[in-house]
């Protein structure tokens, strides 16, 4: 980008957000989502949109939903999709959505084309293989973390257990060797927030560095494999390349998003659960007391506090939303969160069991044709993770205060100290 780009990027961004503050301070609860006293806890905000009706209509154009049937229906009904058919184009396009030409953010049937041949390798069968492996770089991991809490008096959590191991797990499945996964970690912190949009120019220079490294590693990481193929994921979509049945650039996005998607929801589904066991002494002491909870701290974790908030589908053609017409092109909040408490559905929908009865699904997974590829790993990790975190370390306690990332999109963790 340059200095011209740059200053008009400028402009755009705080005209966006004067105008975002100003319509908050006349009473805009969707516009108020994206403010940052109101992202810190969002749950208040979410049953203030709930109790204005079934469809919230924002000033900005924005329809949000927040109950649980609502939700399903948008997420599932082929009327909505996730591309505009009115989409301007400018210099920063391909710098605010780097992941463009991935499968989550195409509709069918390039949708269906790439999310098919990416498919296969997260079939739940196949993923228990990988339960040996994630118990033993639990342990690992854990081990480490011991030693460095006897010298230093404690350990972060994030950073030293909830981050690694979902990423050595995503990386050895897509057969990316010796990975540094704080570099990782980075890359996926700065794409994960580039969901809620460009924020700053500075910000707007660190995704494009960060989507540019990601690319060469990948680039790099597939010459290698049509040289050496393997049996992993990469050997497999380059297969499929050589076939016809996908582009380049479409190889390169759809690894890019199966790494990033691969582990950030499980490092924030890790990290909410232990902050909210240690907040919930009664839990935790279950969990303790019978590890096999740890299913059910997975499920009700991704129910209470889910890593993703909230997610957008715009309607293809006109349509009839509760009650309320939406033209074509009408943008649709999702708020997922919102409908993961809904007390139509979730008795207690505010309270945080880990015994909690199995009924209706949440939808932090999404559902319909973007429901998540990654849903069974994920549940995995998460469930062999917070098994051998109580059994391994049953006294367990915060050291210092709680880093939460300031995202409207993602909620977790970015630093938790922790001692033993």
């Amino acid at each position: 980008m340059t200095s011209v780009d740059d200053l008009r990027l400028a402009v755009r961004l705080t005209a966006r957000r004067l105008a975002t503050y100003a319509l908050a301070g006349l009473g805009d609860d969707v516009c108020r989502l994206d403010i940052e006293r109101y992202i810190a806890d969002p749950y208040p905000l979410y049953e203030s949109i709930r109790a204005k009706g079934p469809v919230y209509r924002s000033r900005t154009g924005y329809s949000a939903v927040t109950s649980h049937a609502l939700c399903a229906k948008v997420l599932r009904d082929p009327g909505f999709g996730v591309q505009r058919v009115s989409t301007s184009q400018g210099p920063i396009d391909d710098t605010y959505r780097p992941l463009a030409d991935a499968f989550l953010g195409l509709d069918p049937p390039d949708h269906t084309r790439l999310r098919r041949l990416a498919a296969p390798a997260f079939r739940p069968k196949l993923m228990q293989g990988y339960r040996a492996r994630v118990y033993a770089l639990a342990h690992r991991l854990l081990d480490e973390a011991q030693r460095r809490a006897s010298t230093d008096g404690g350990f972060d959590l994030v950073a030293d257990f909830a981050a690694p191991l979902p990423i050595a797990i995503i990386c050895d499945l897509l057969g990316i060797r010796d990975a540094d996964a704080d570099r990782l970690a980075r890359w996926g912190k700065v794409i994960g927030q580039s969901l809620d949009g460009i924020r700053s120019v500075a910000f707007a220079h660190e995704l494009r560095a960060a989507s540019a490294e990601l690319t060469a590693m990948f680039a790099e990481l597939i010459e290698r494999r049509r040289r050496q193929p393997g049996e992993d994921v990469v050997s497999m979509l380059i297969a499929a390349e050589a076939d016809g049945r996908l582009t380049v650039r479409e190889l390169v996005a759809t690894c890019q998003l199966l790494l990033i998607a691969g582990f950030e929801t499980t490092v924030n589904l890790i990290g909410n659960a232990t902050r909210l066991l240690l907040a919930h002494p009664r839990q935790w002491s279950l969990l303790r007391e019978d590890p096999d909870l740890a299913v059910g701290v997975v499920e009700e974790t991704l129910r209470y506090e889910p890593p993703v908030q909230l997610t957008e589908r715009v309607s293809h053609a006109e349509v009839d939303l509760a009650g309320r017409r939406l033209p074509a092109d009408s943008m649709v909040l999702v708020l997922i969160a919102a409908a993961n408490r809904d007390p139509e559905v979730f008795p207690a929908a505010d309270r945080f069991d880990i015994t909690r009865e199995r009924g209706v699904e949440h939808l932090t997974f999404s559902s319909g044709i973007h429901y998540c590829l990654g849903a069974p790993l994920a549940r995995m990790e998460g469930e062999i993770a917070l098994r051998v975190l109580a059994e391994r370390m049953p006294r367990l306690r915060l050291s210092g205060p709680v880093g939460l990332r300031r995202s409207l999109t993602l909620r977790g963790p970015w630093r938790m100290p922790v001692a033993a």
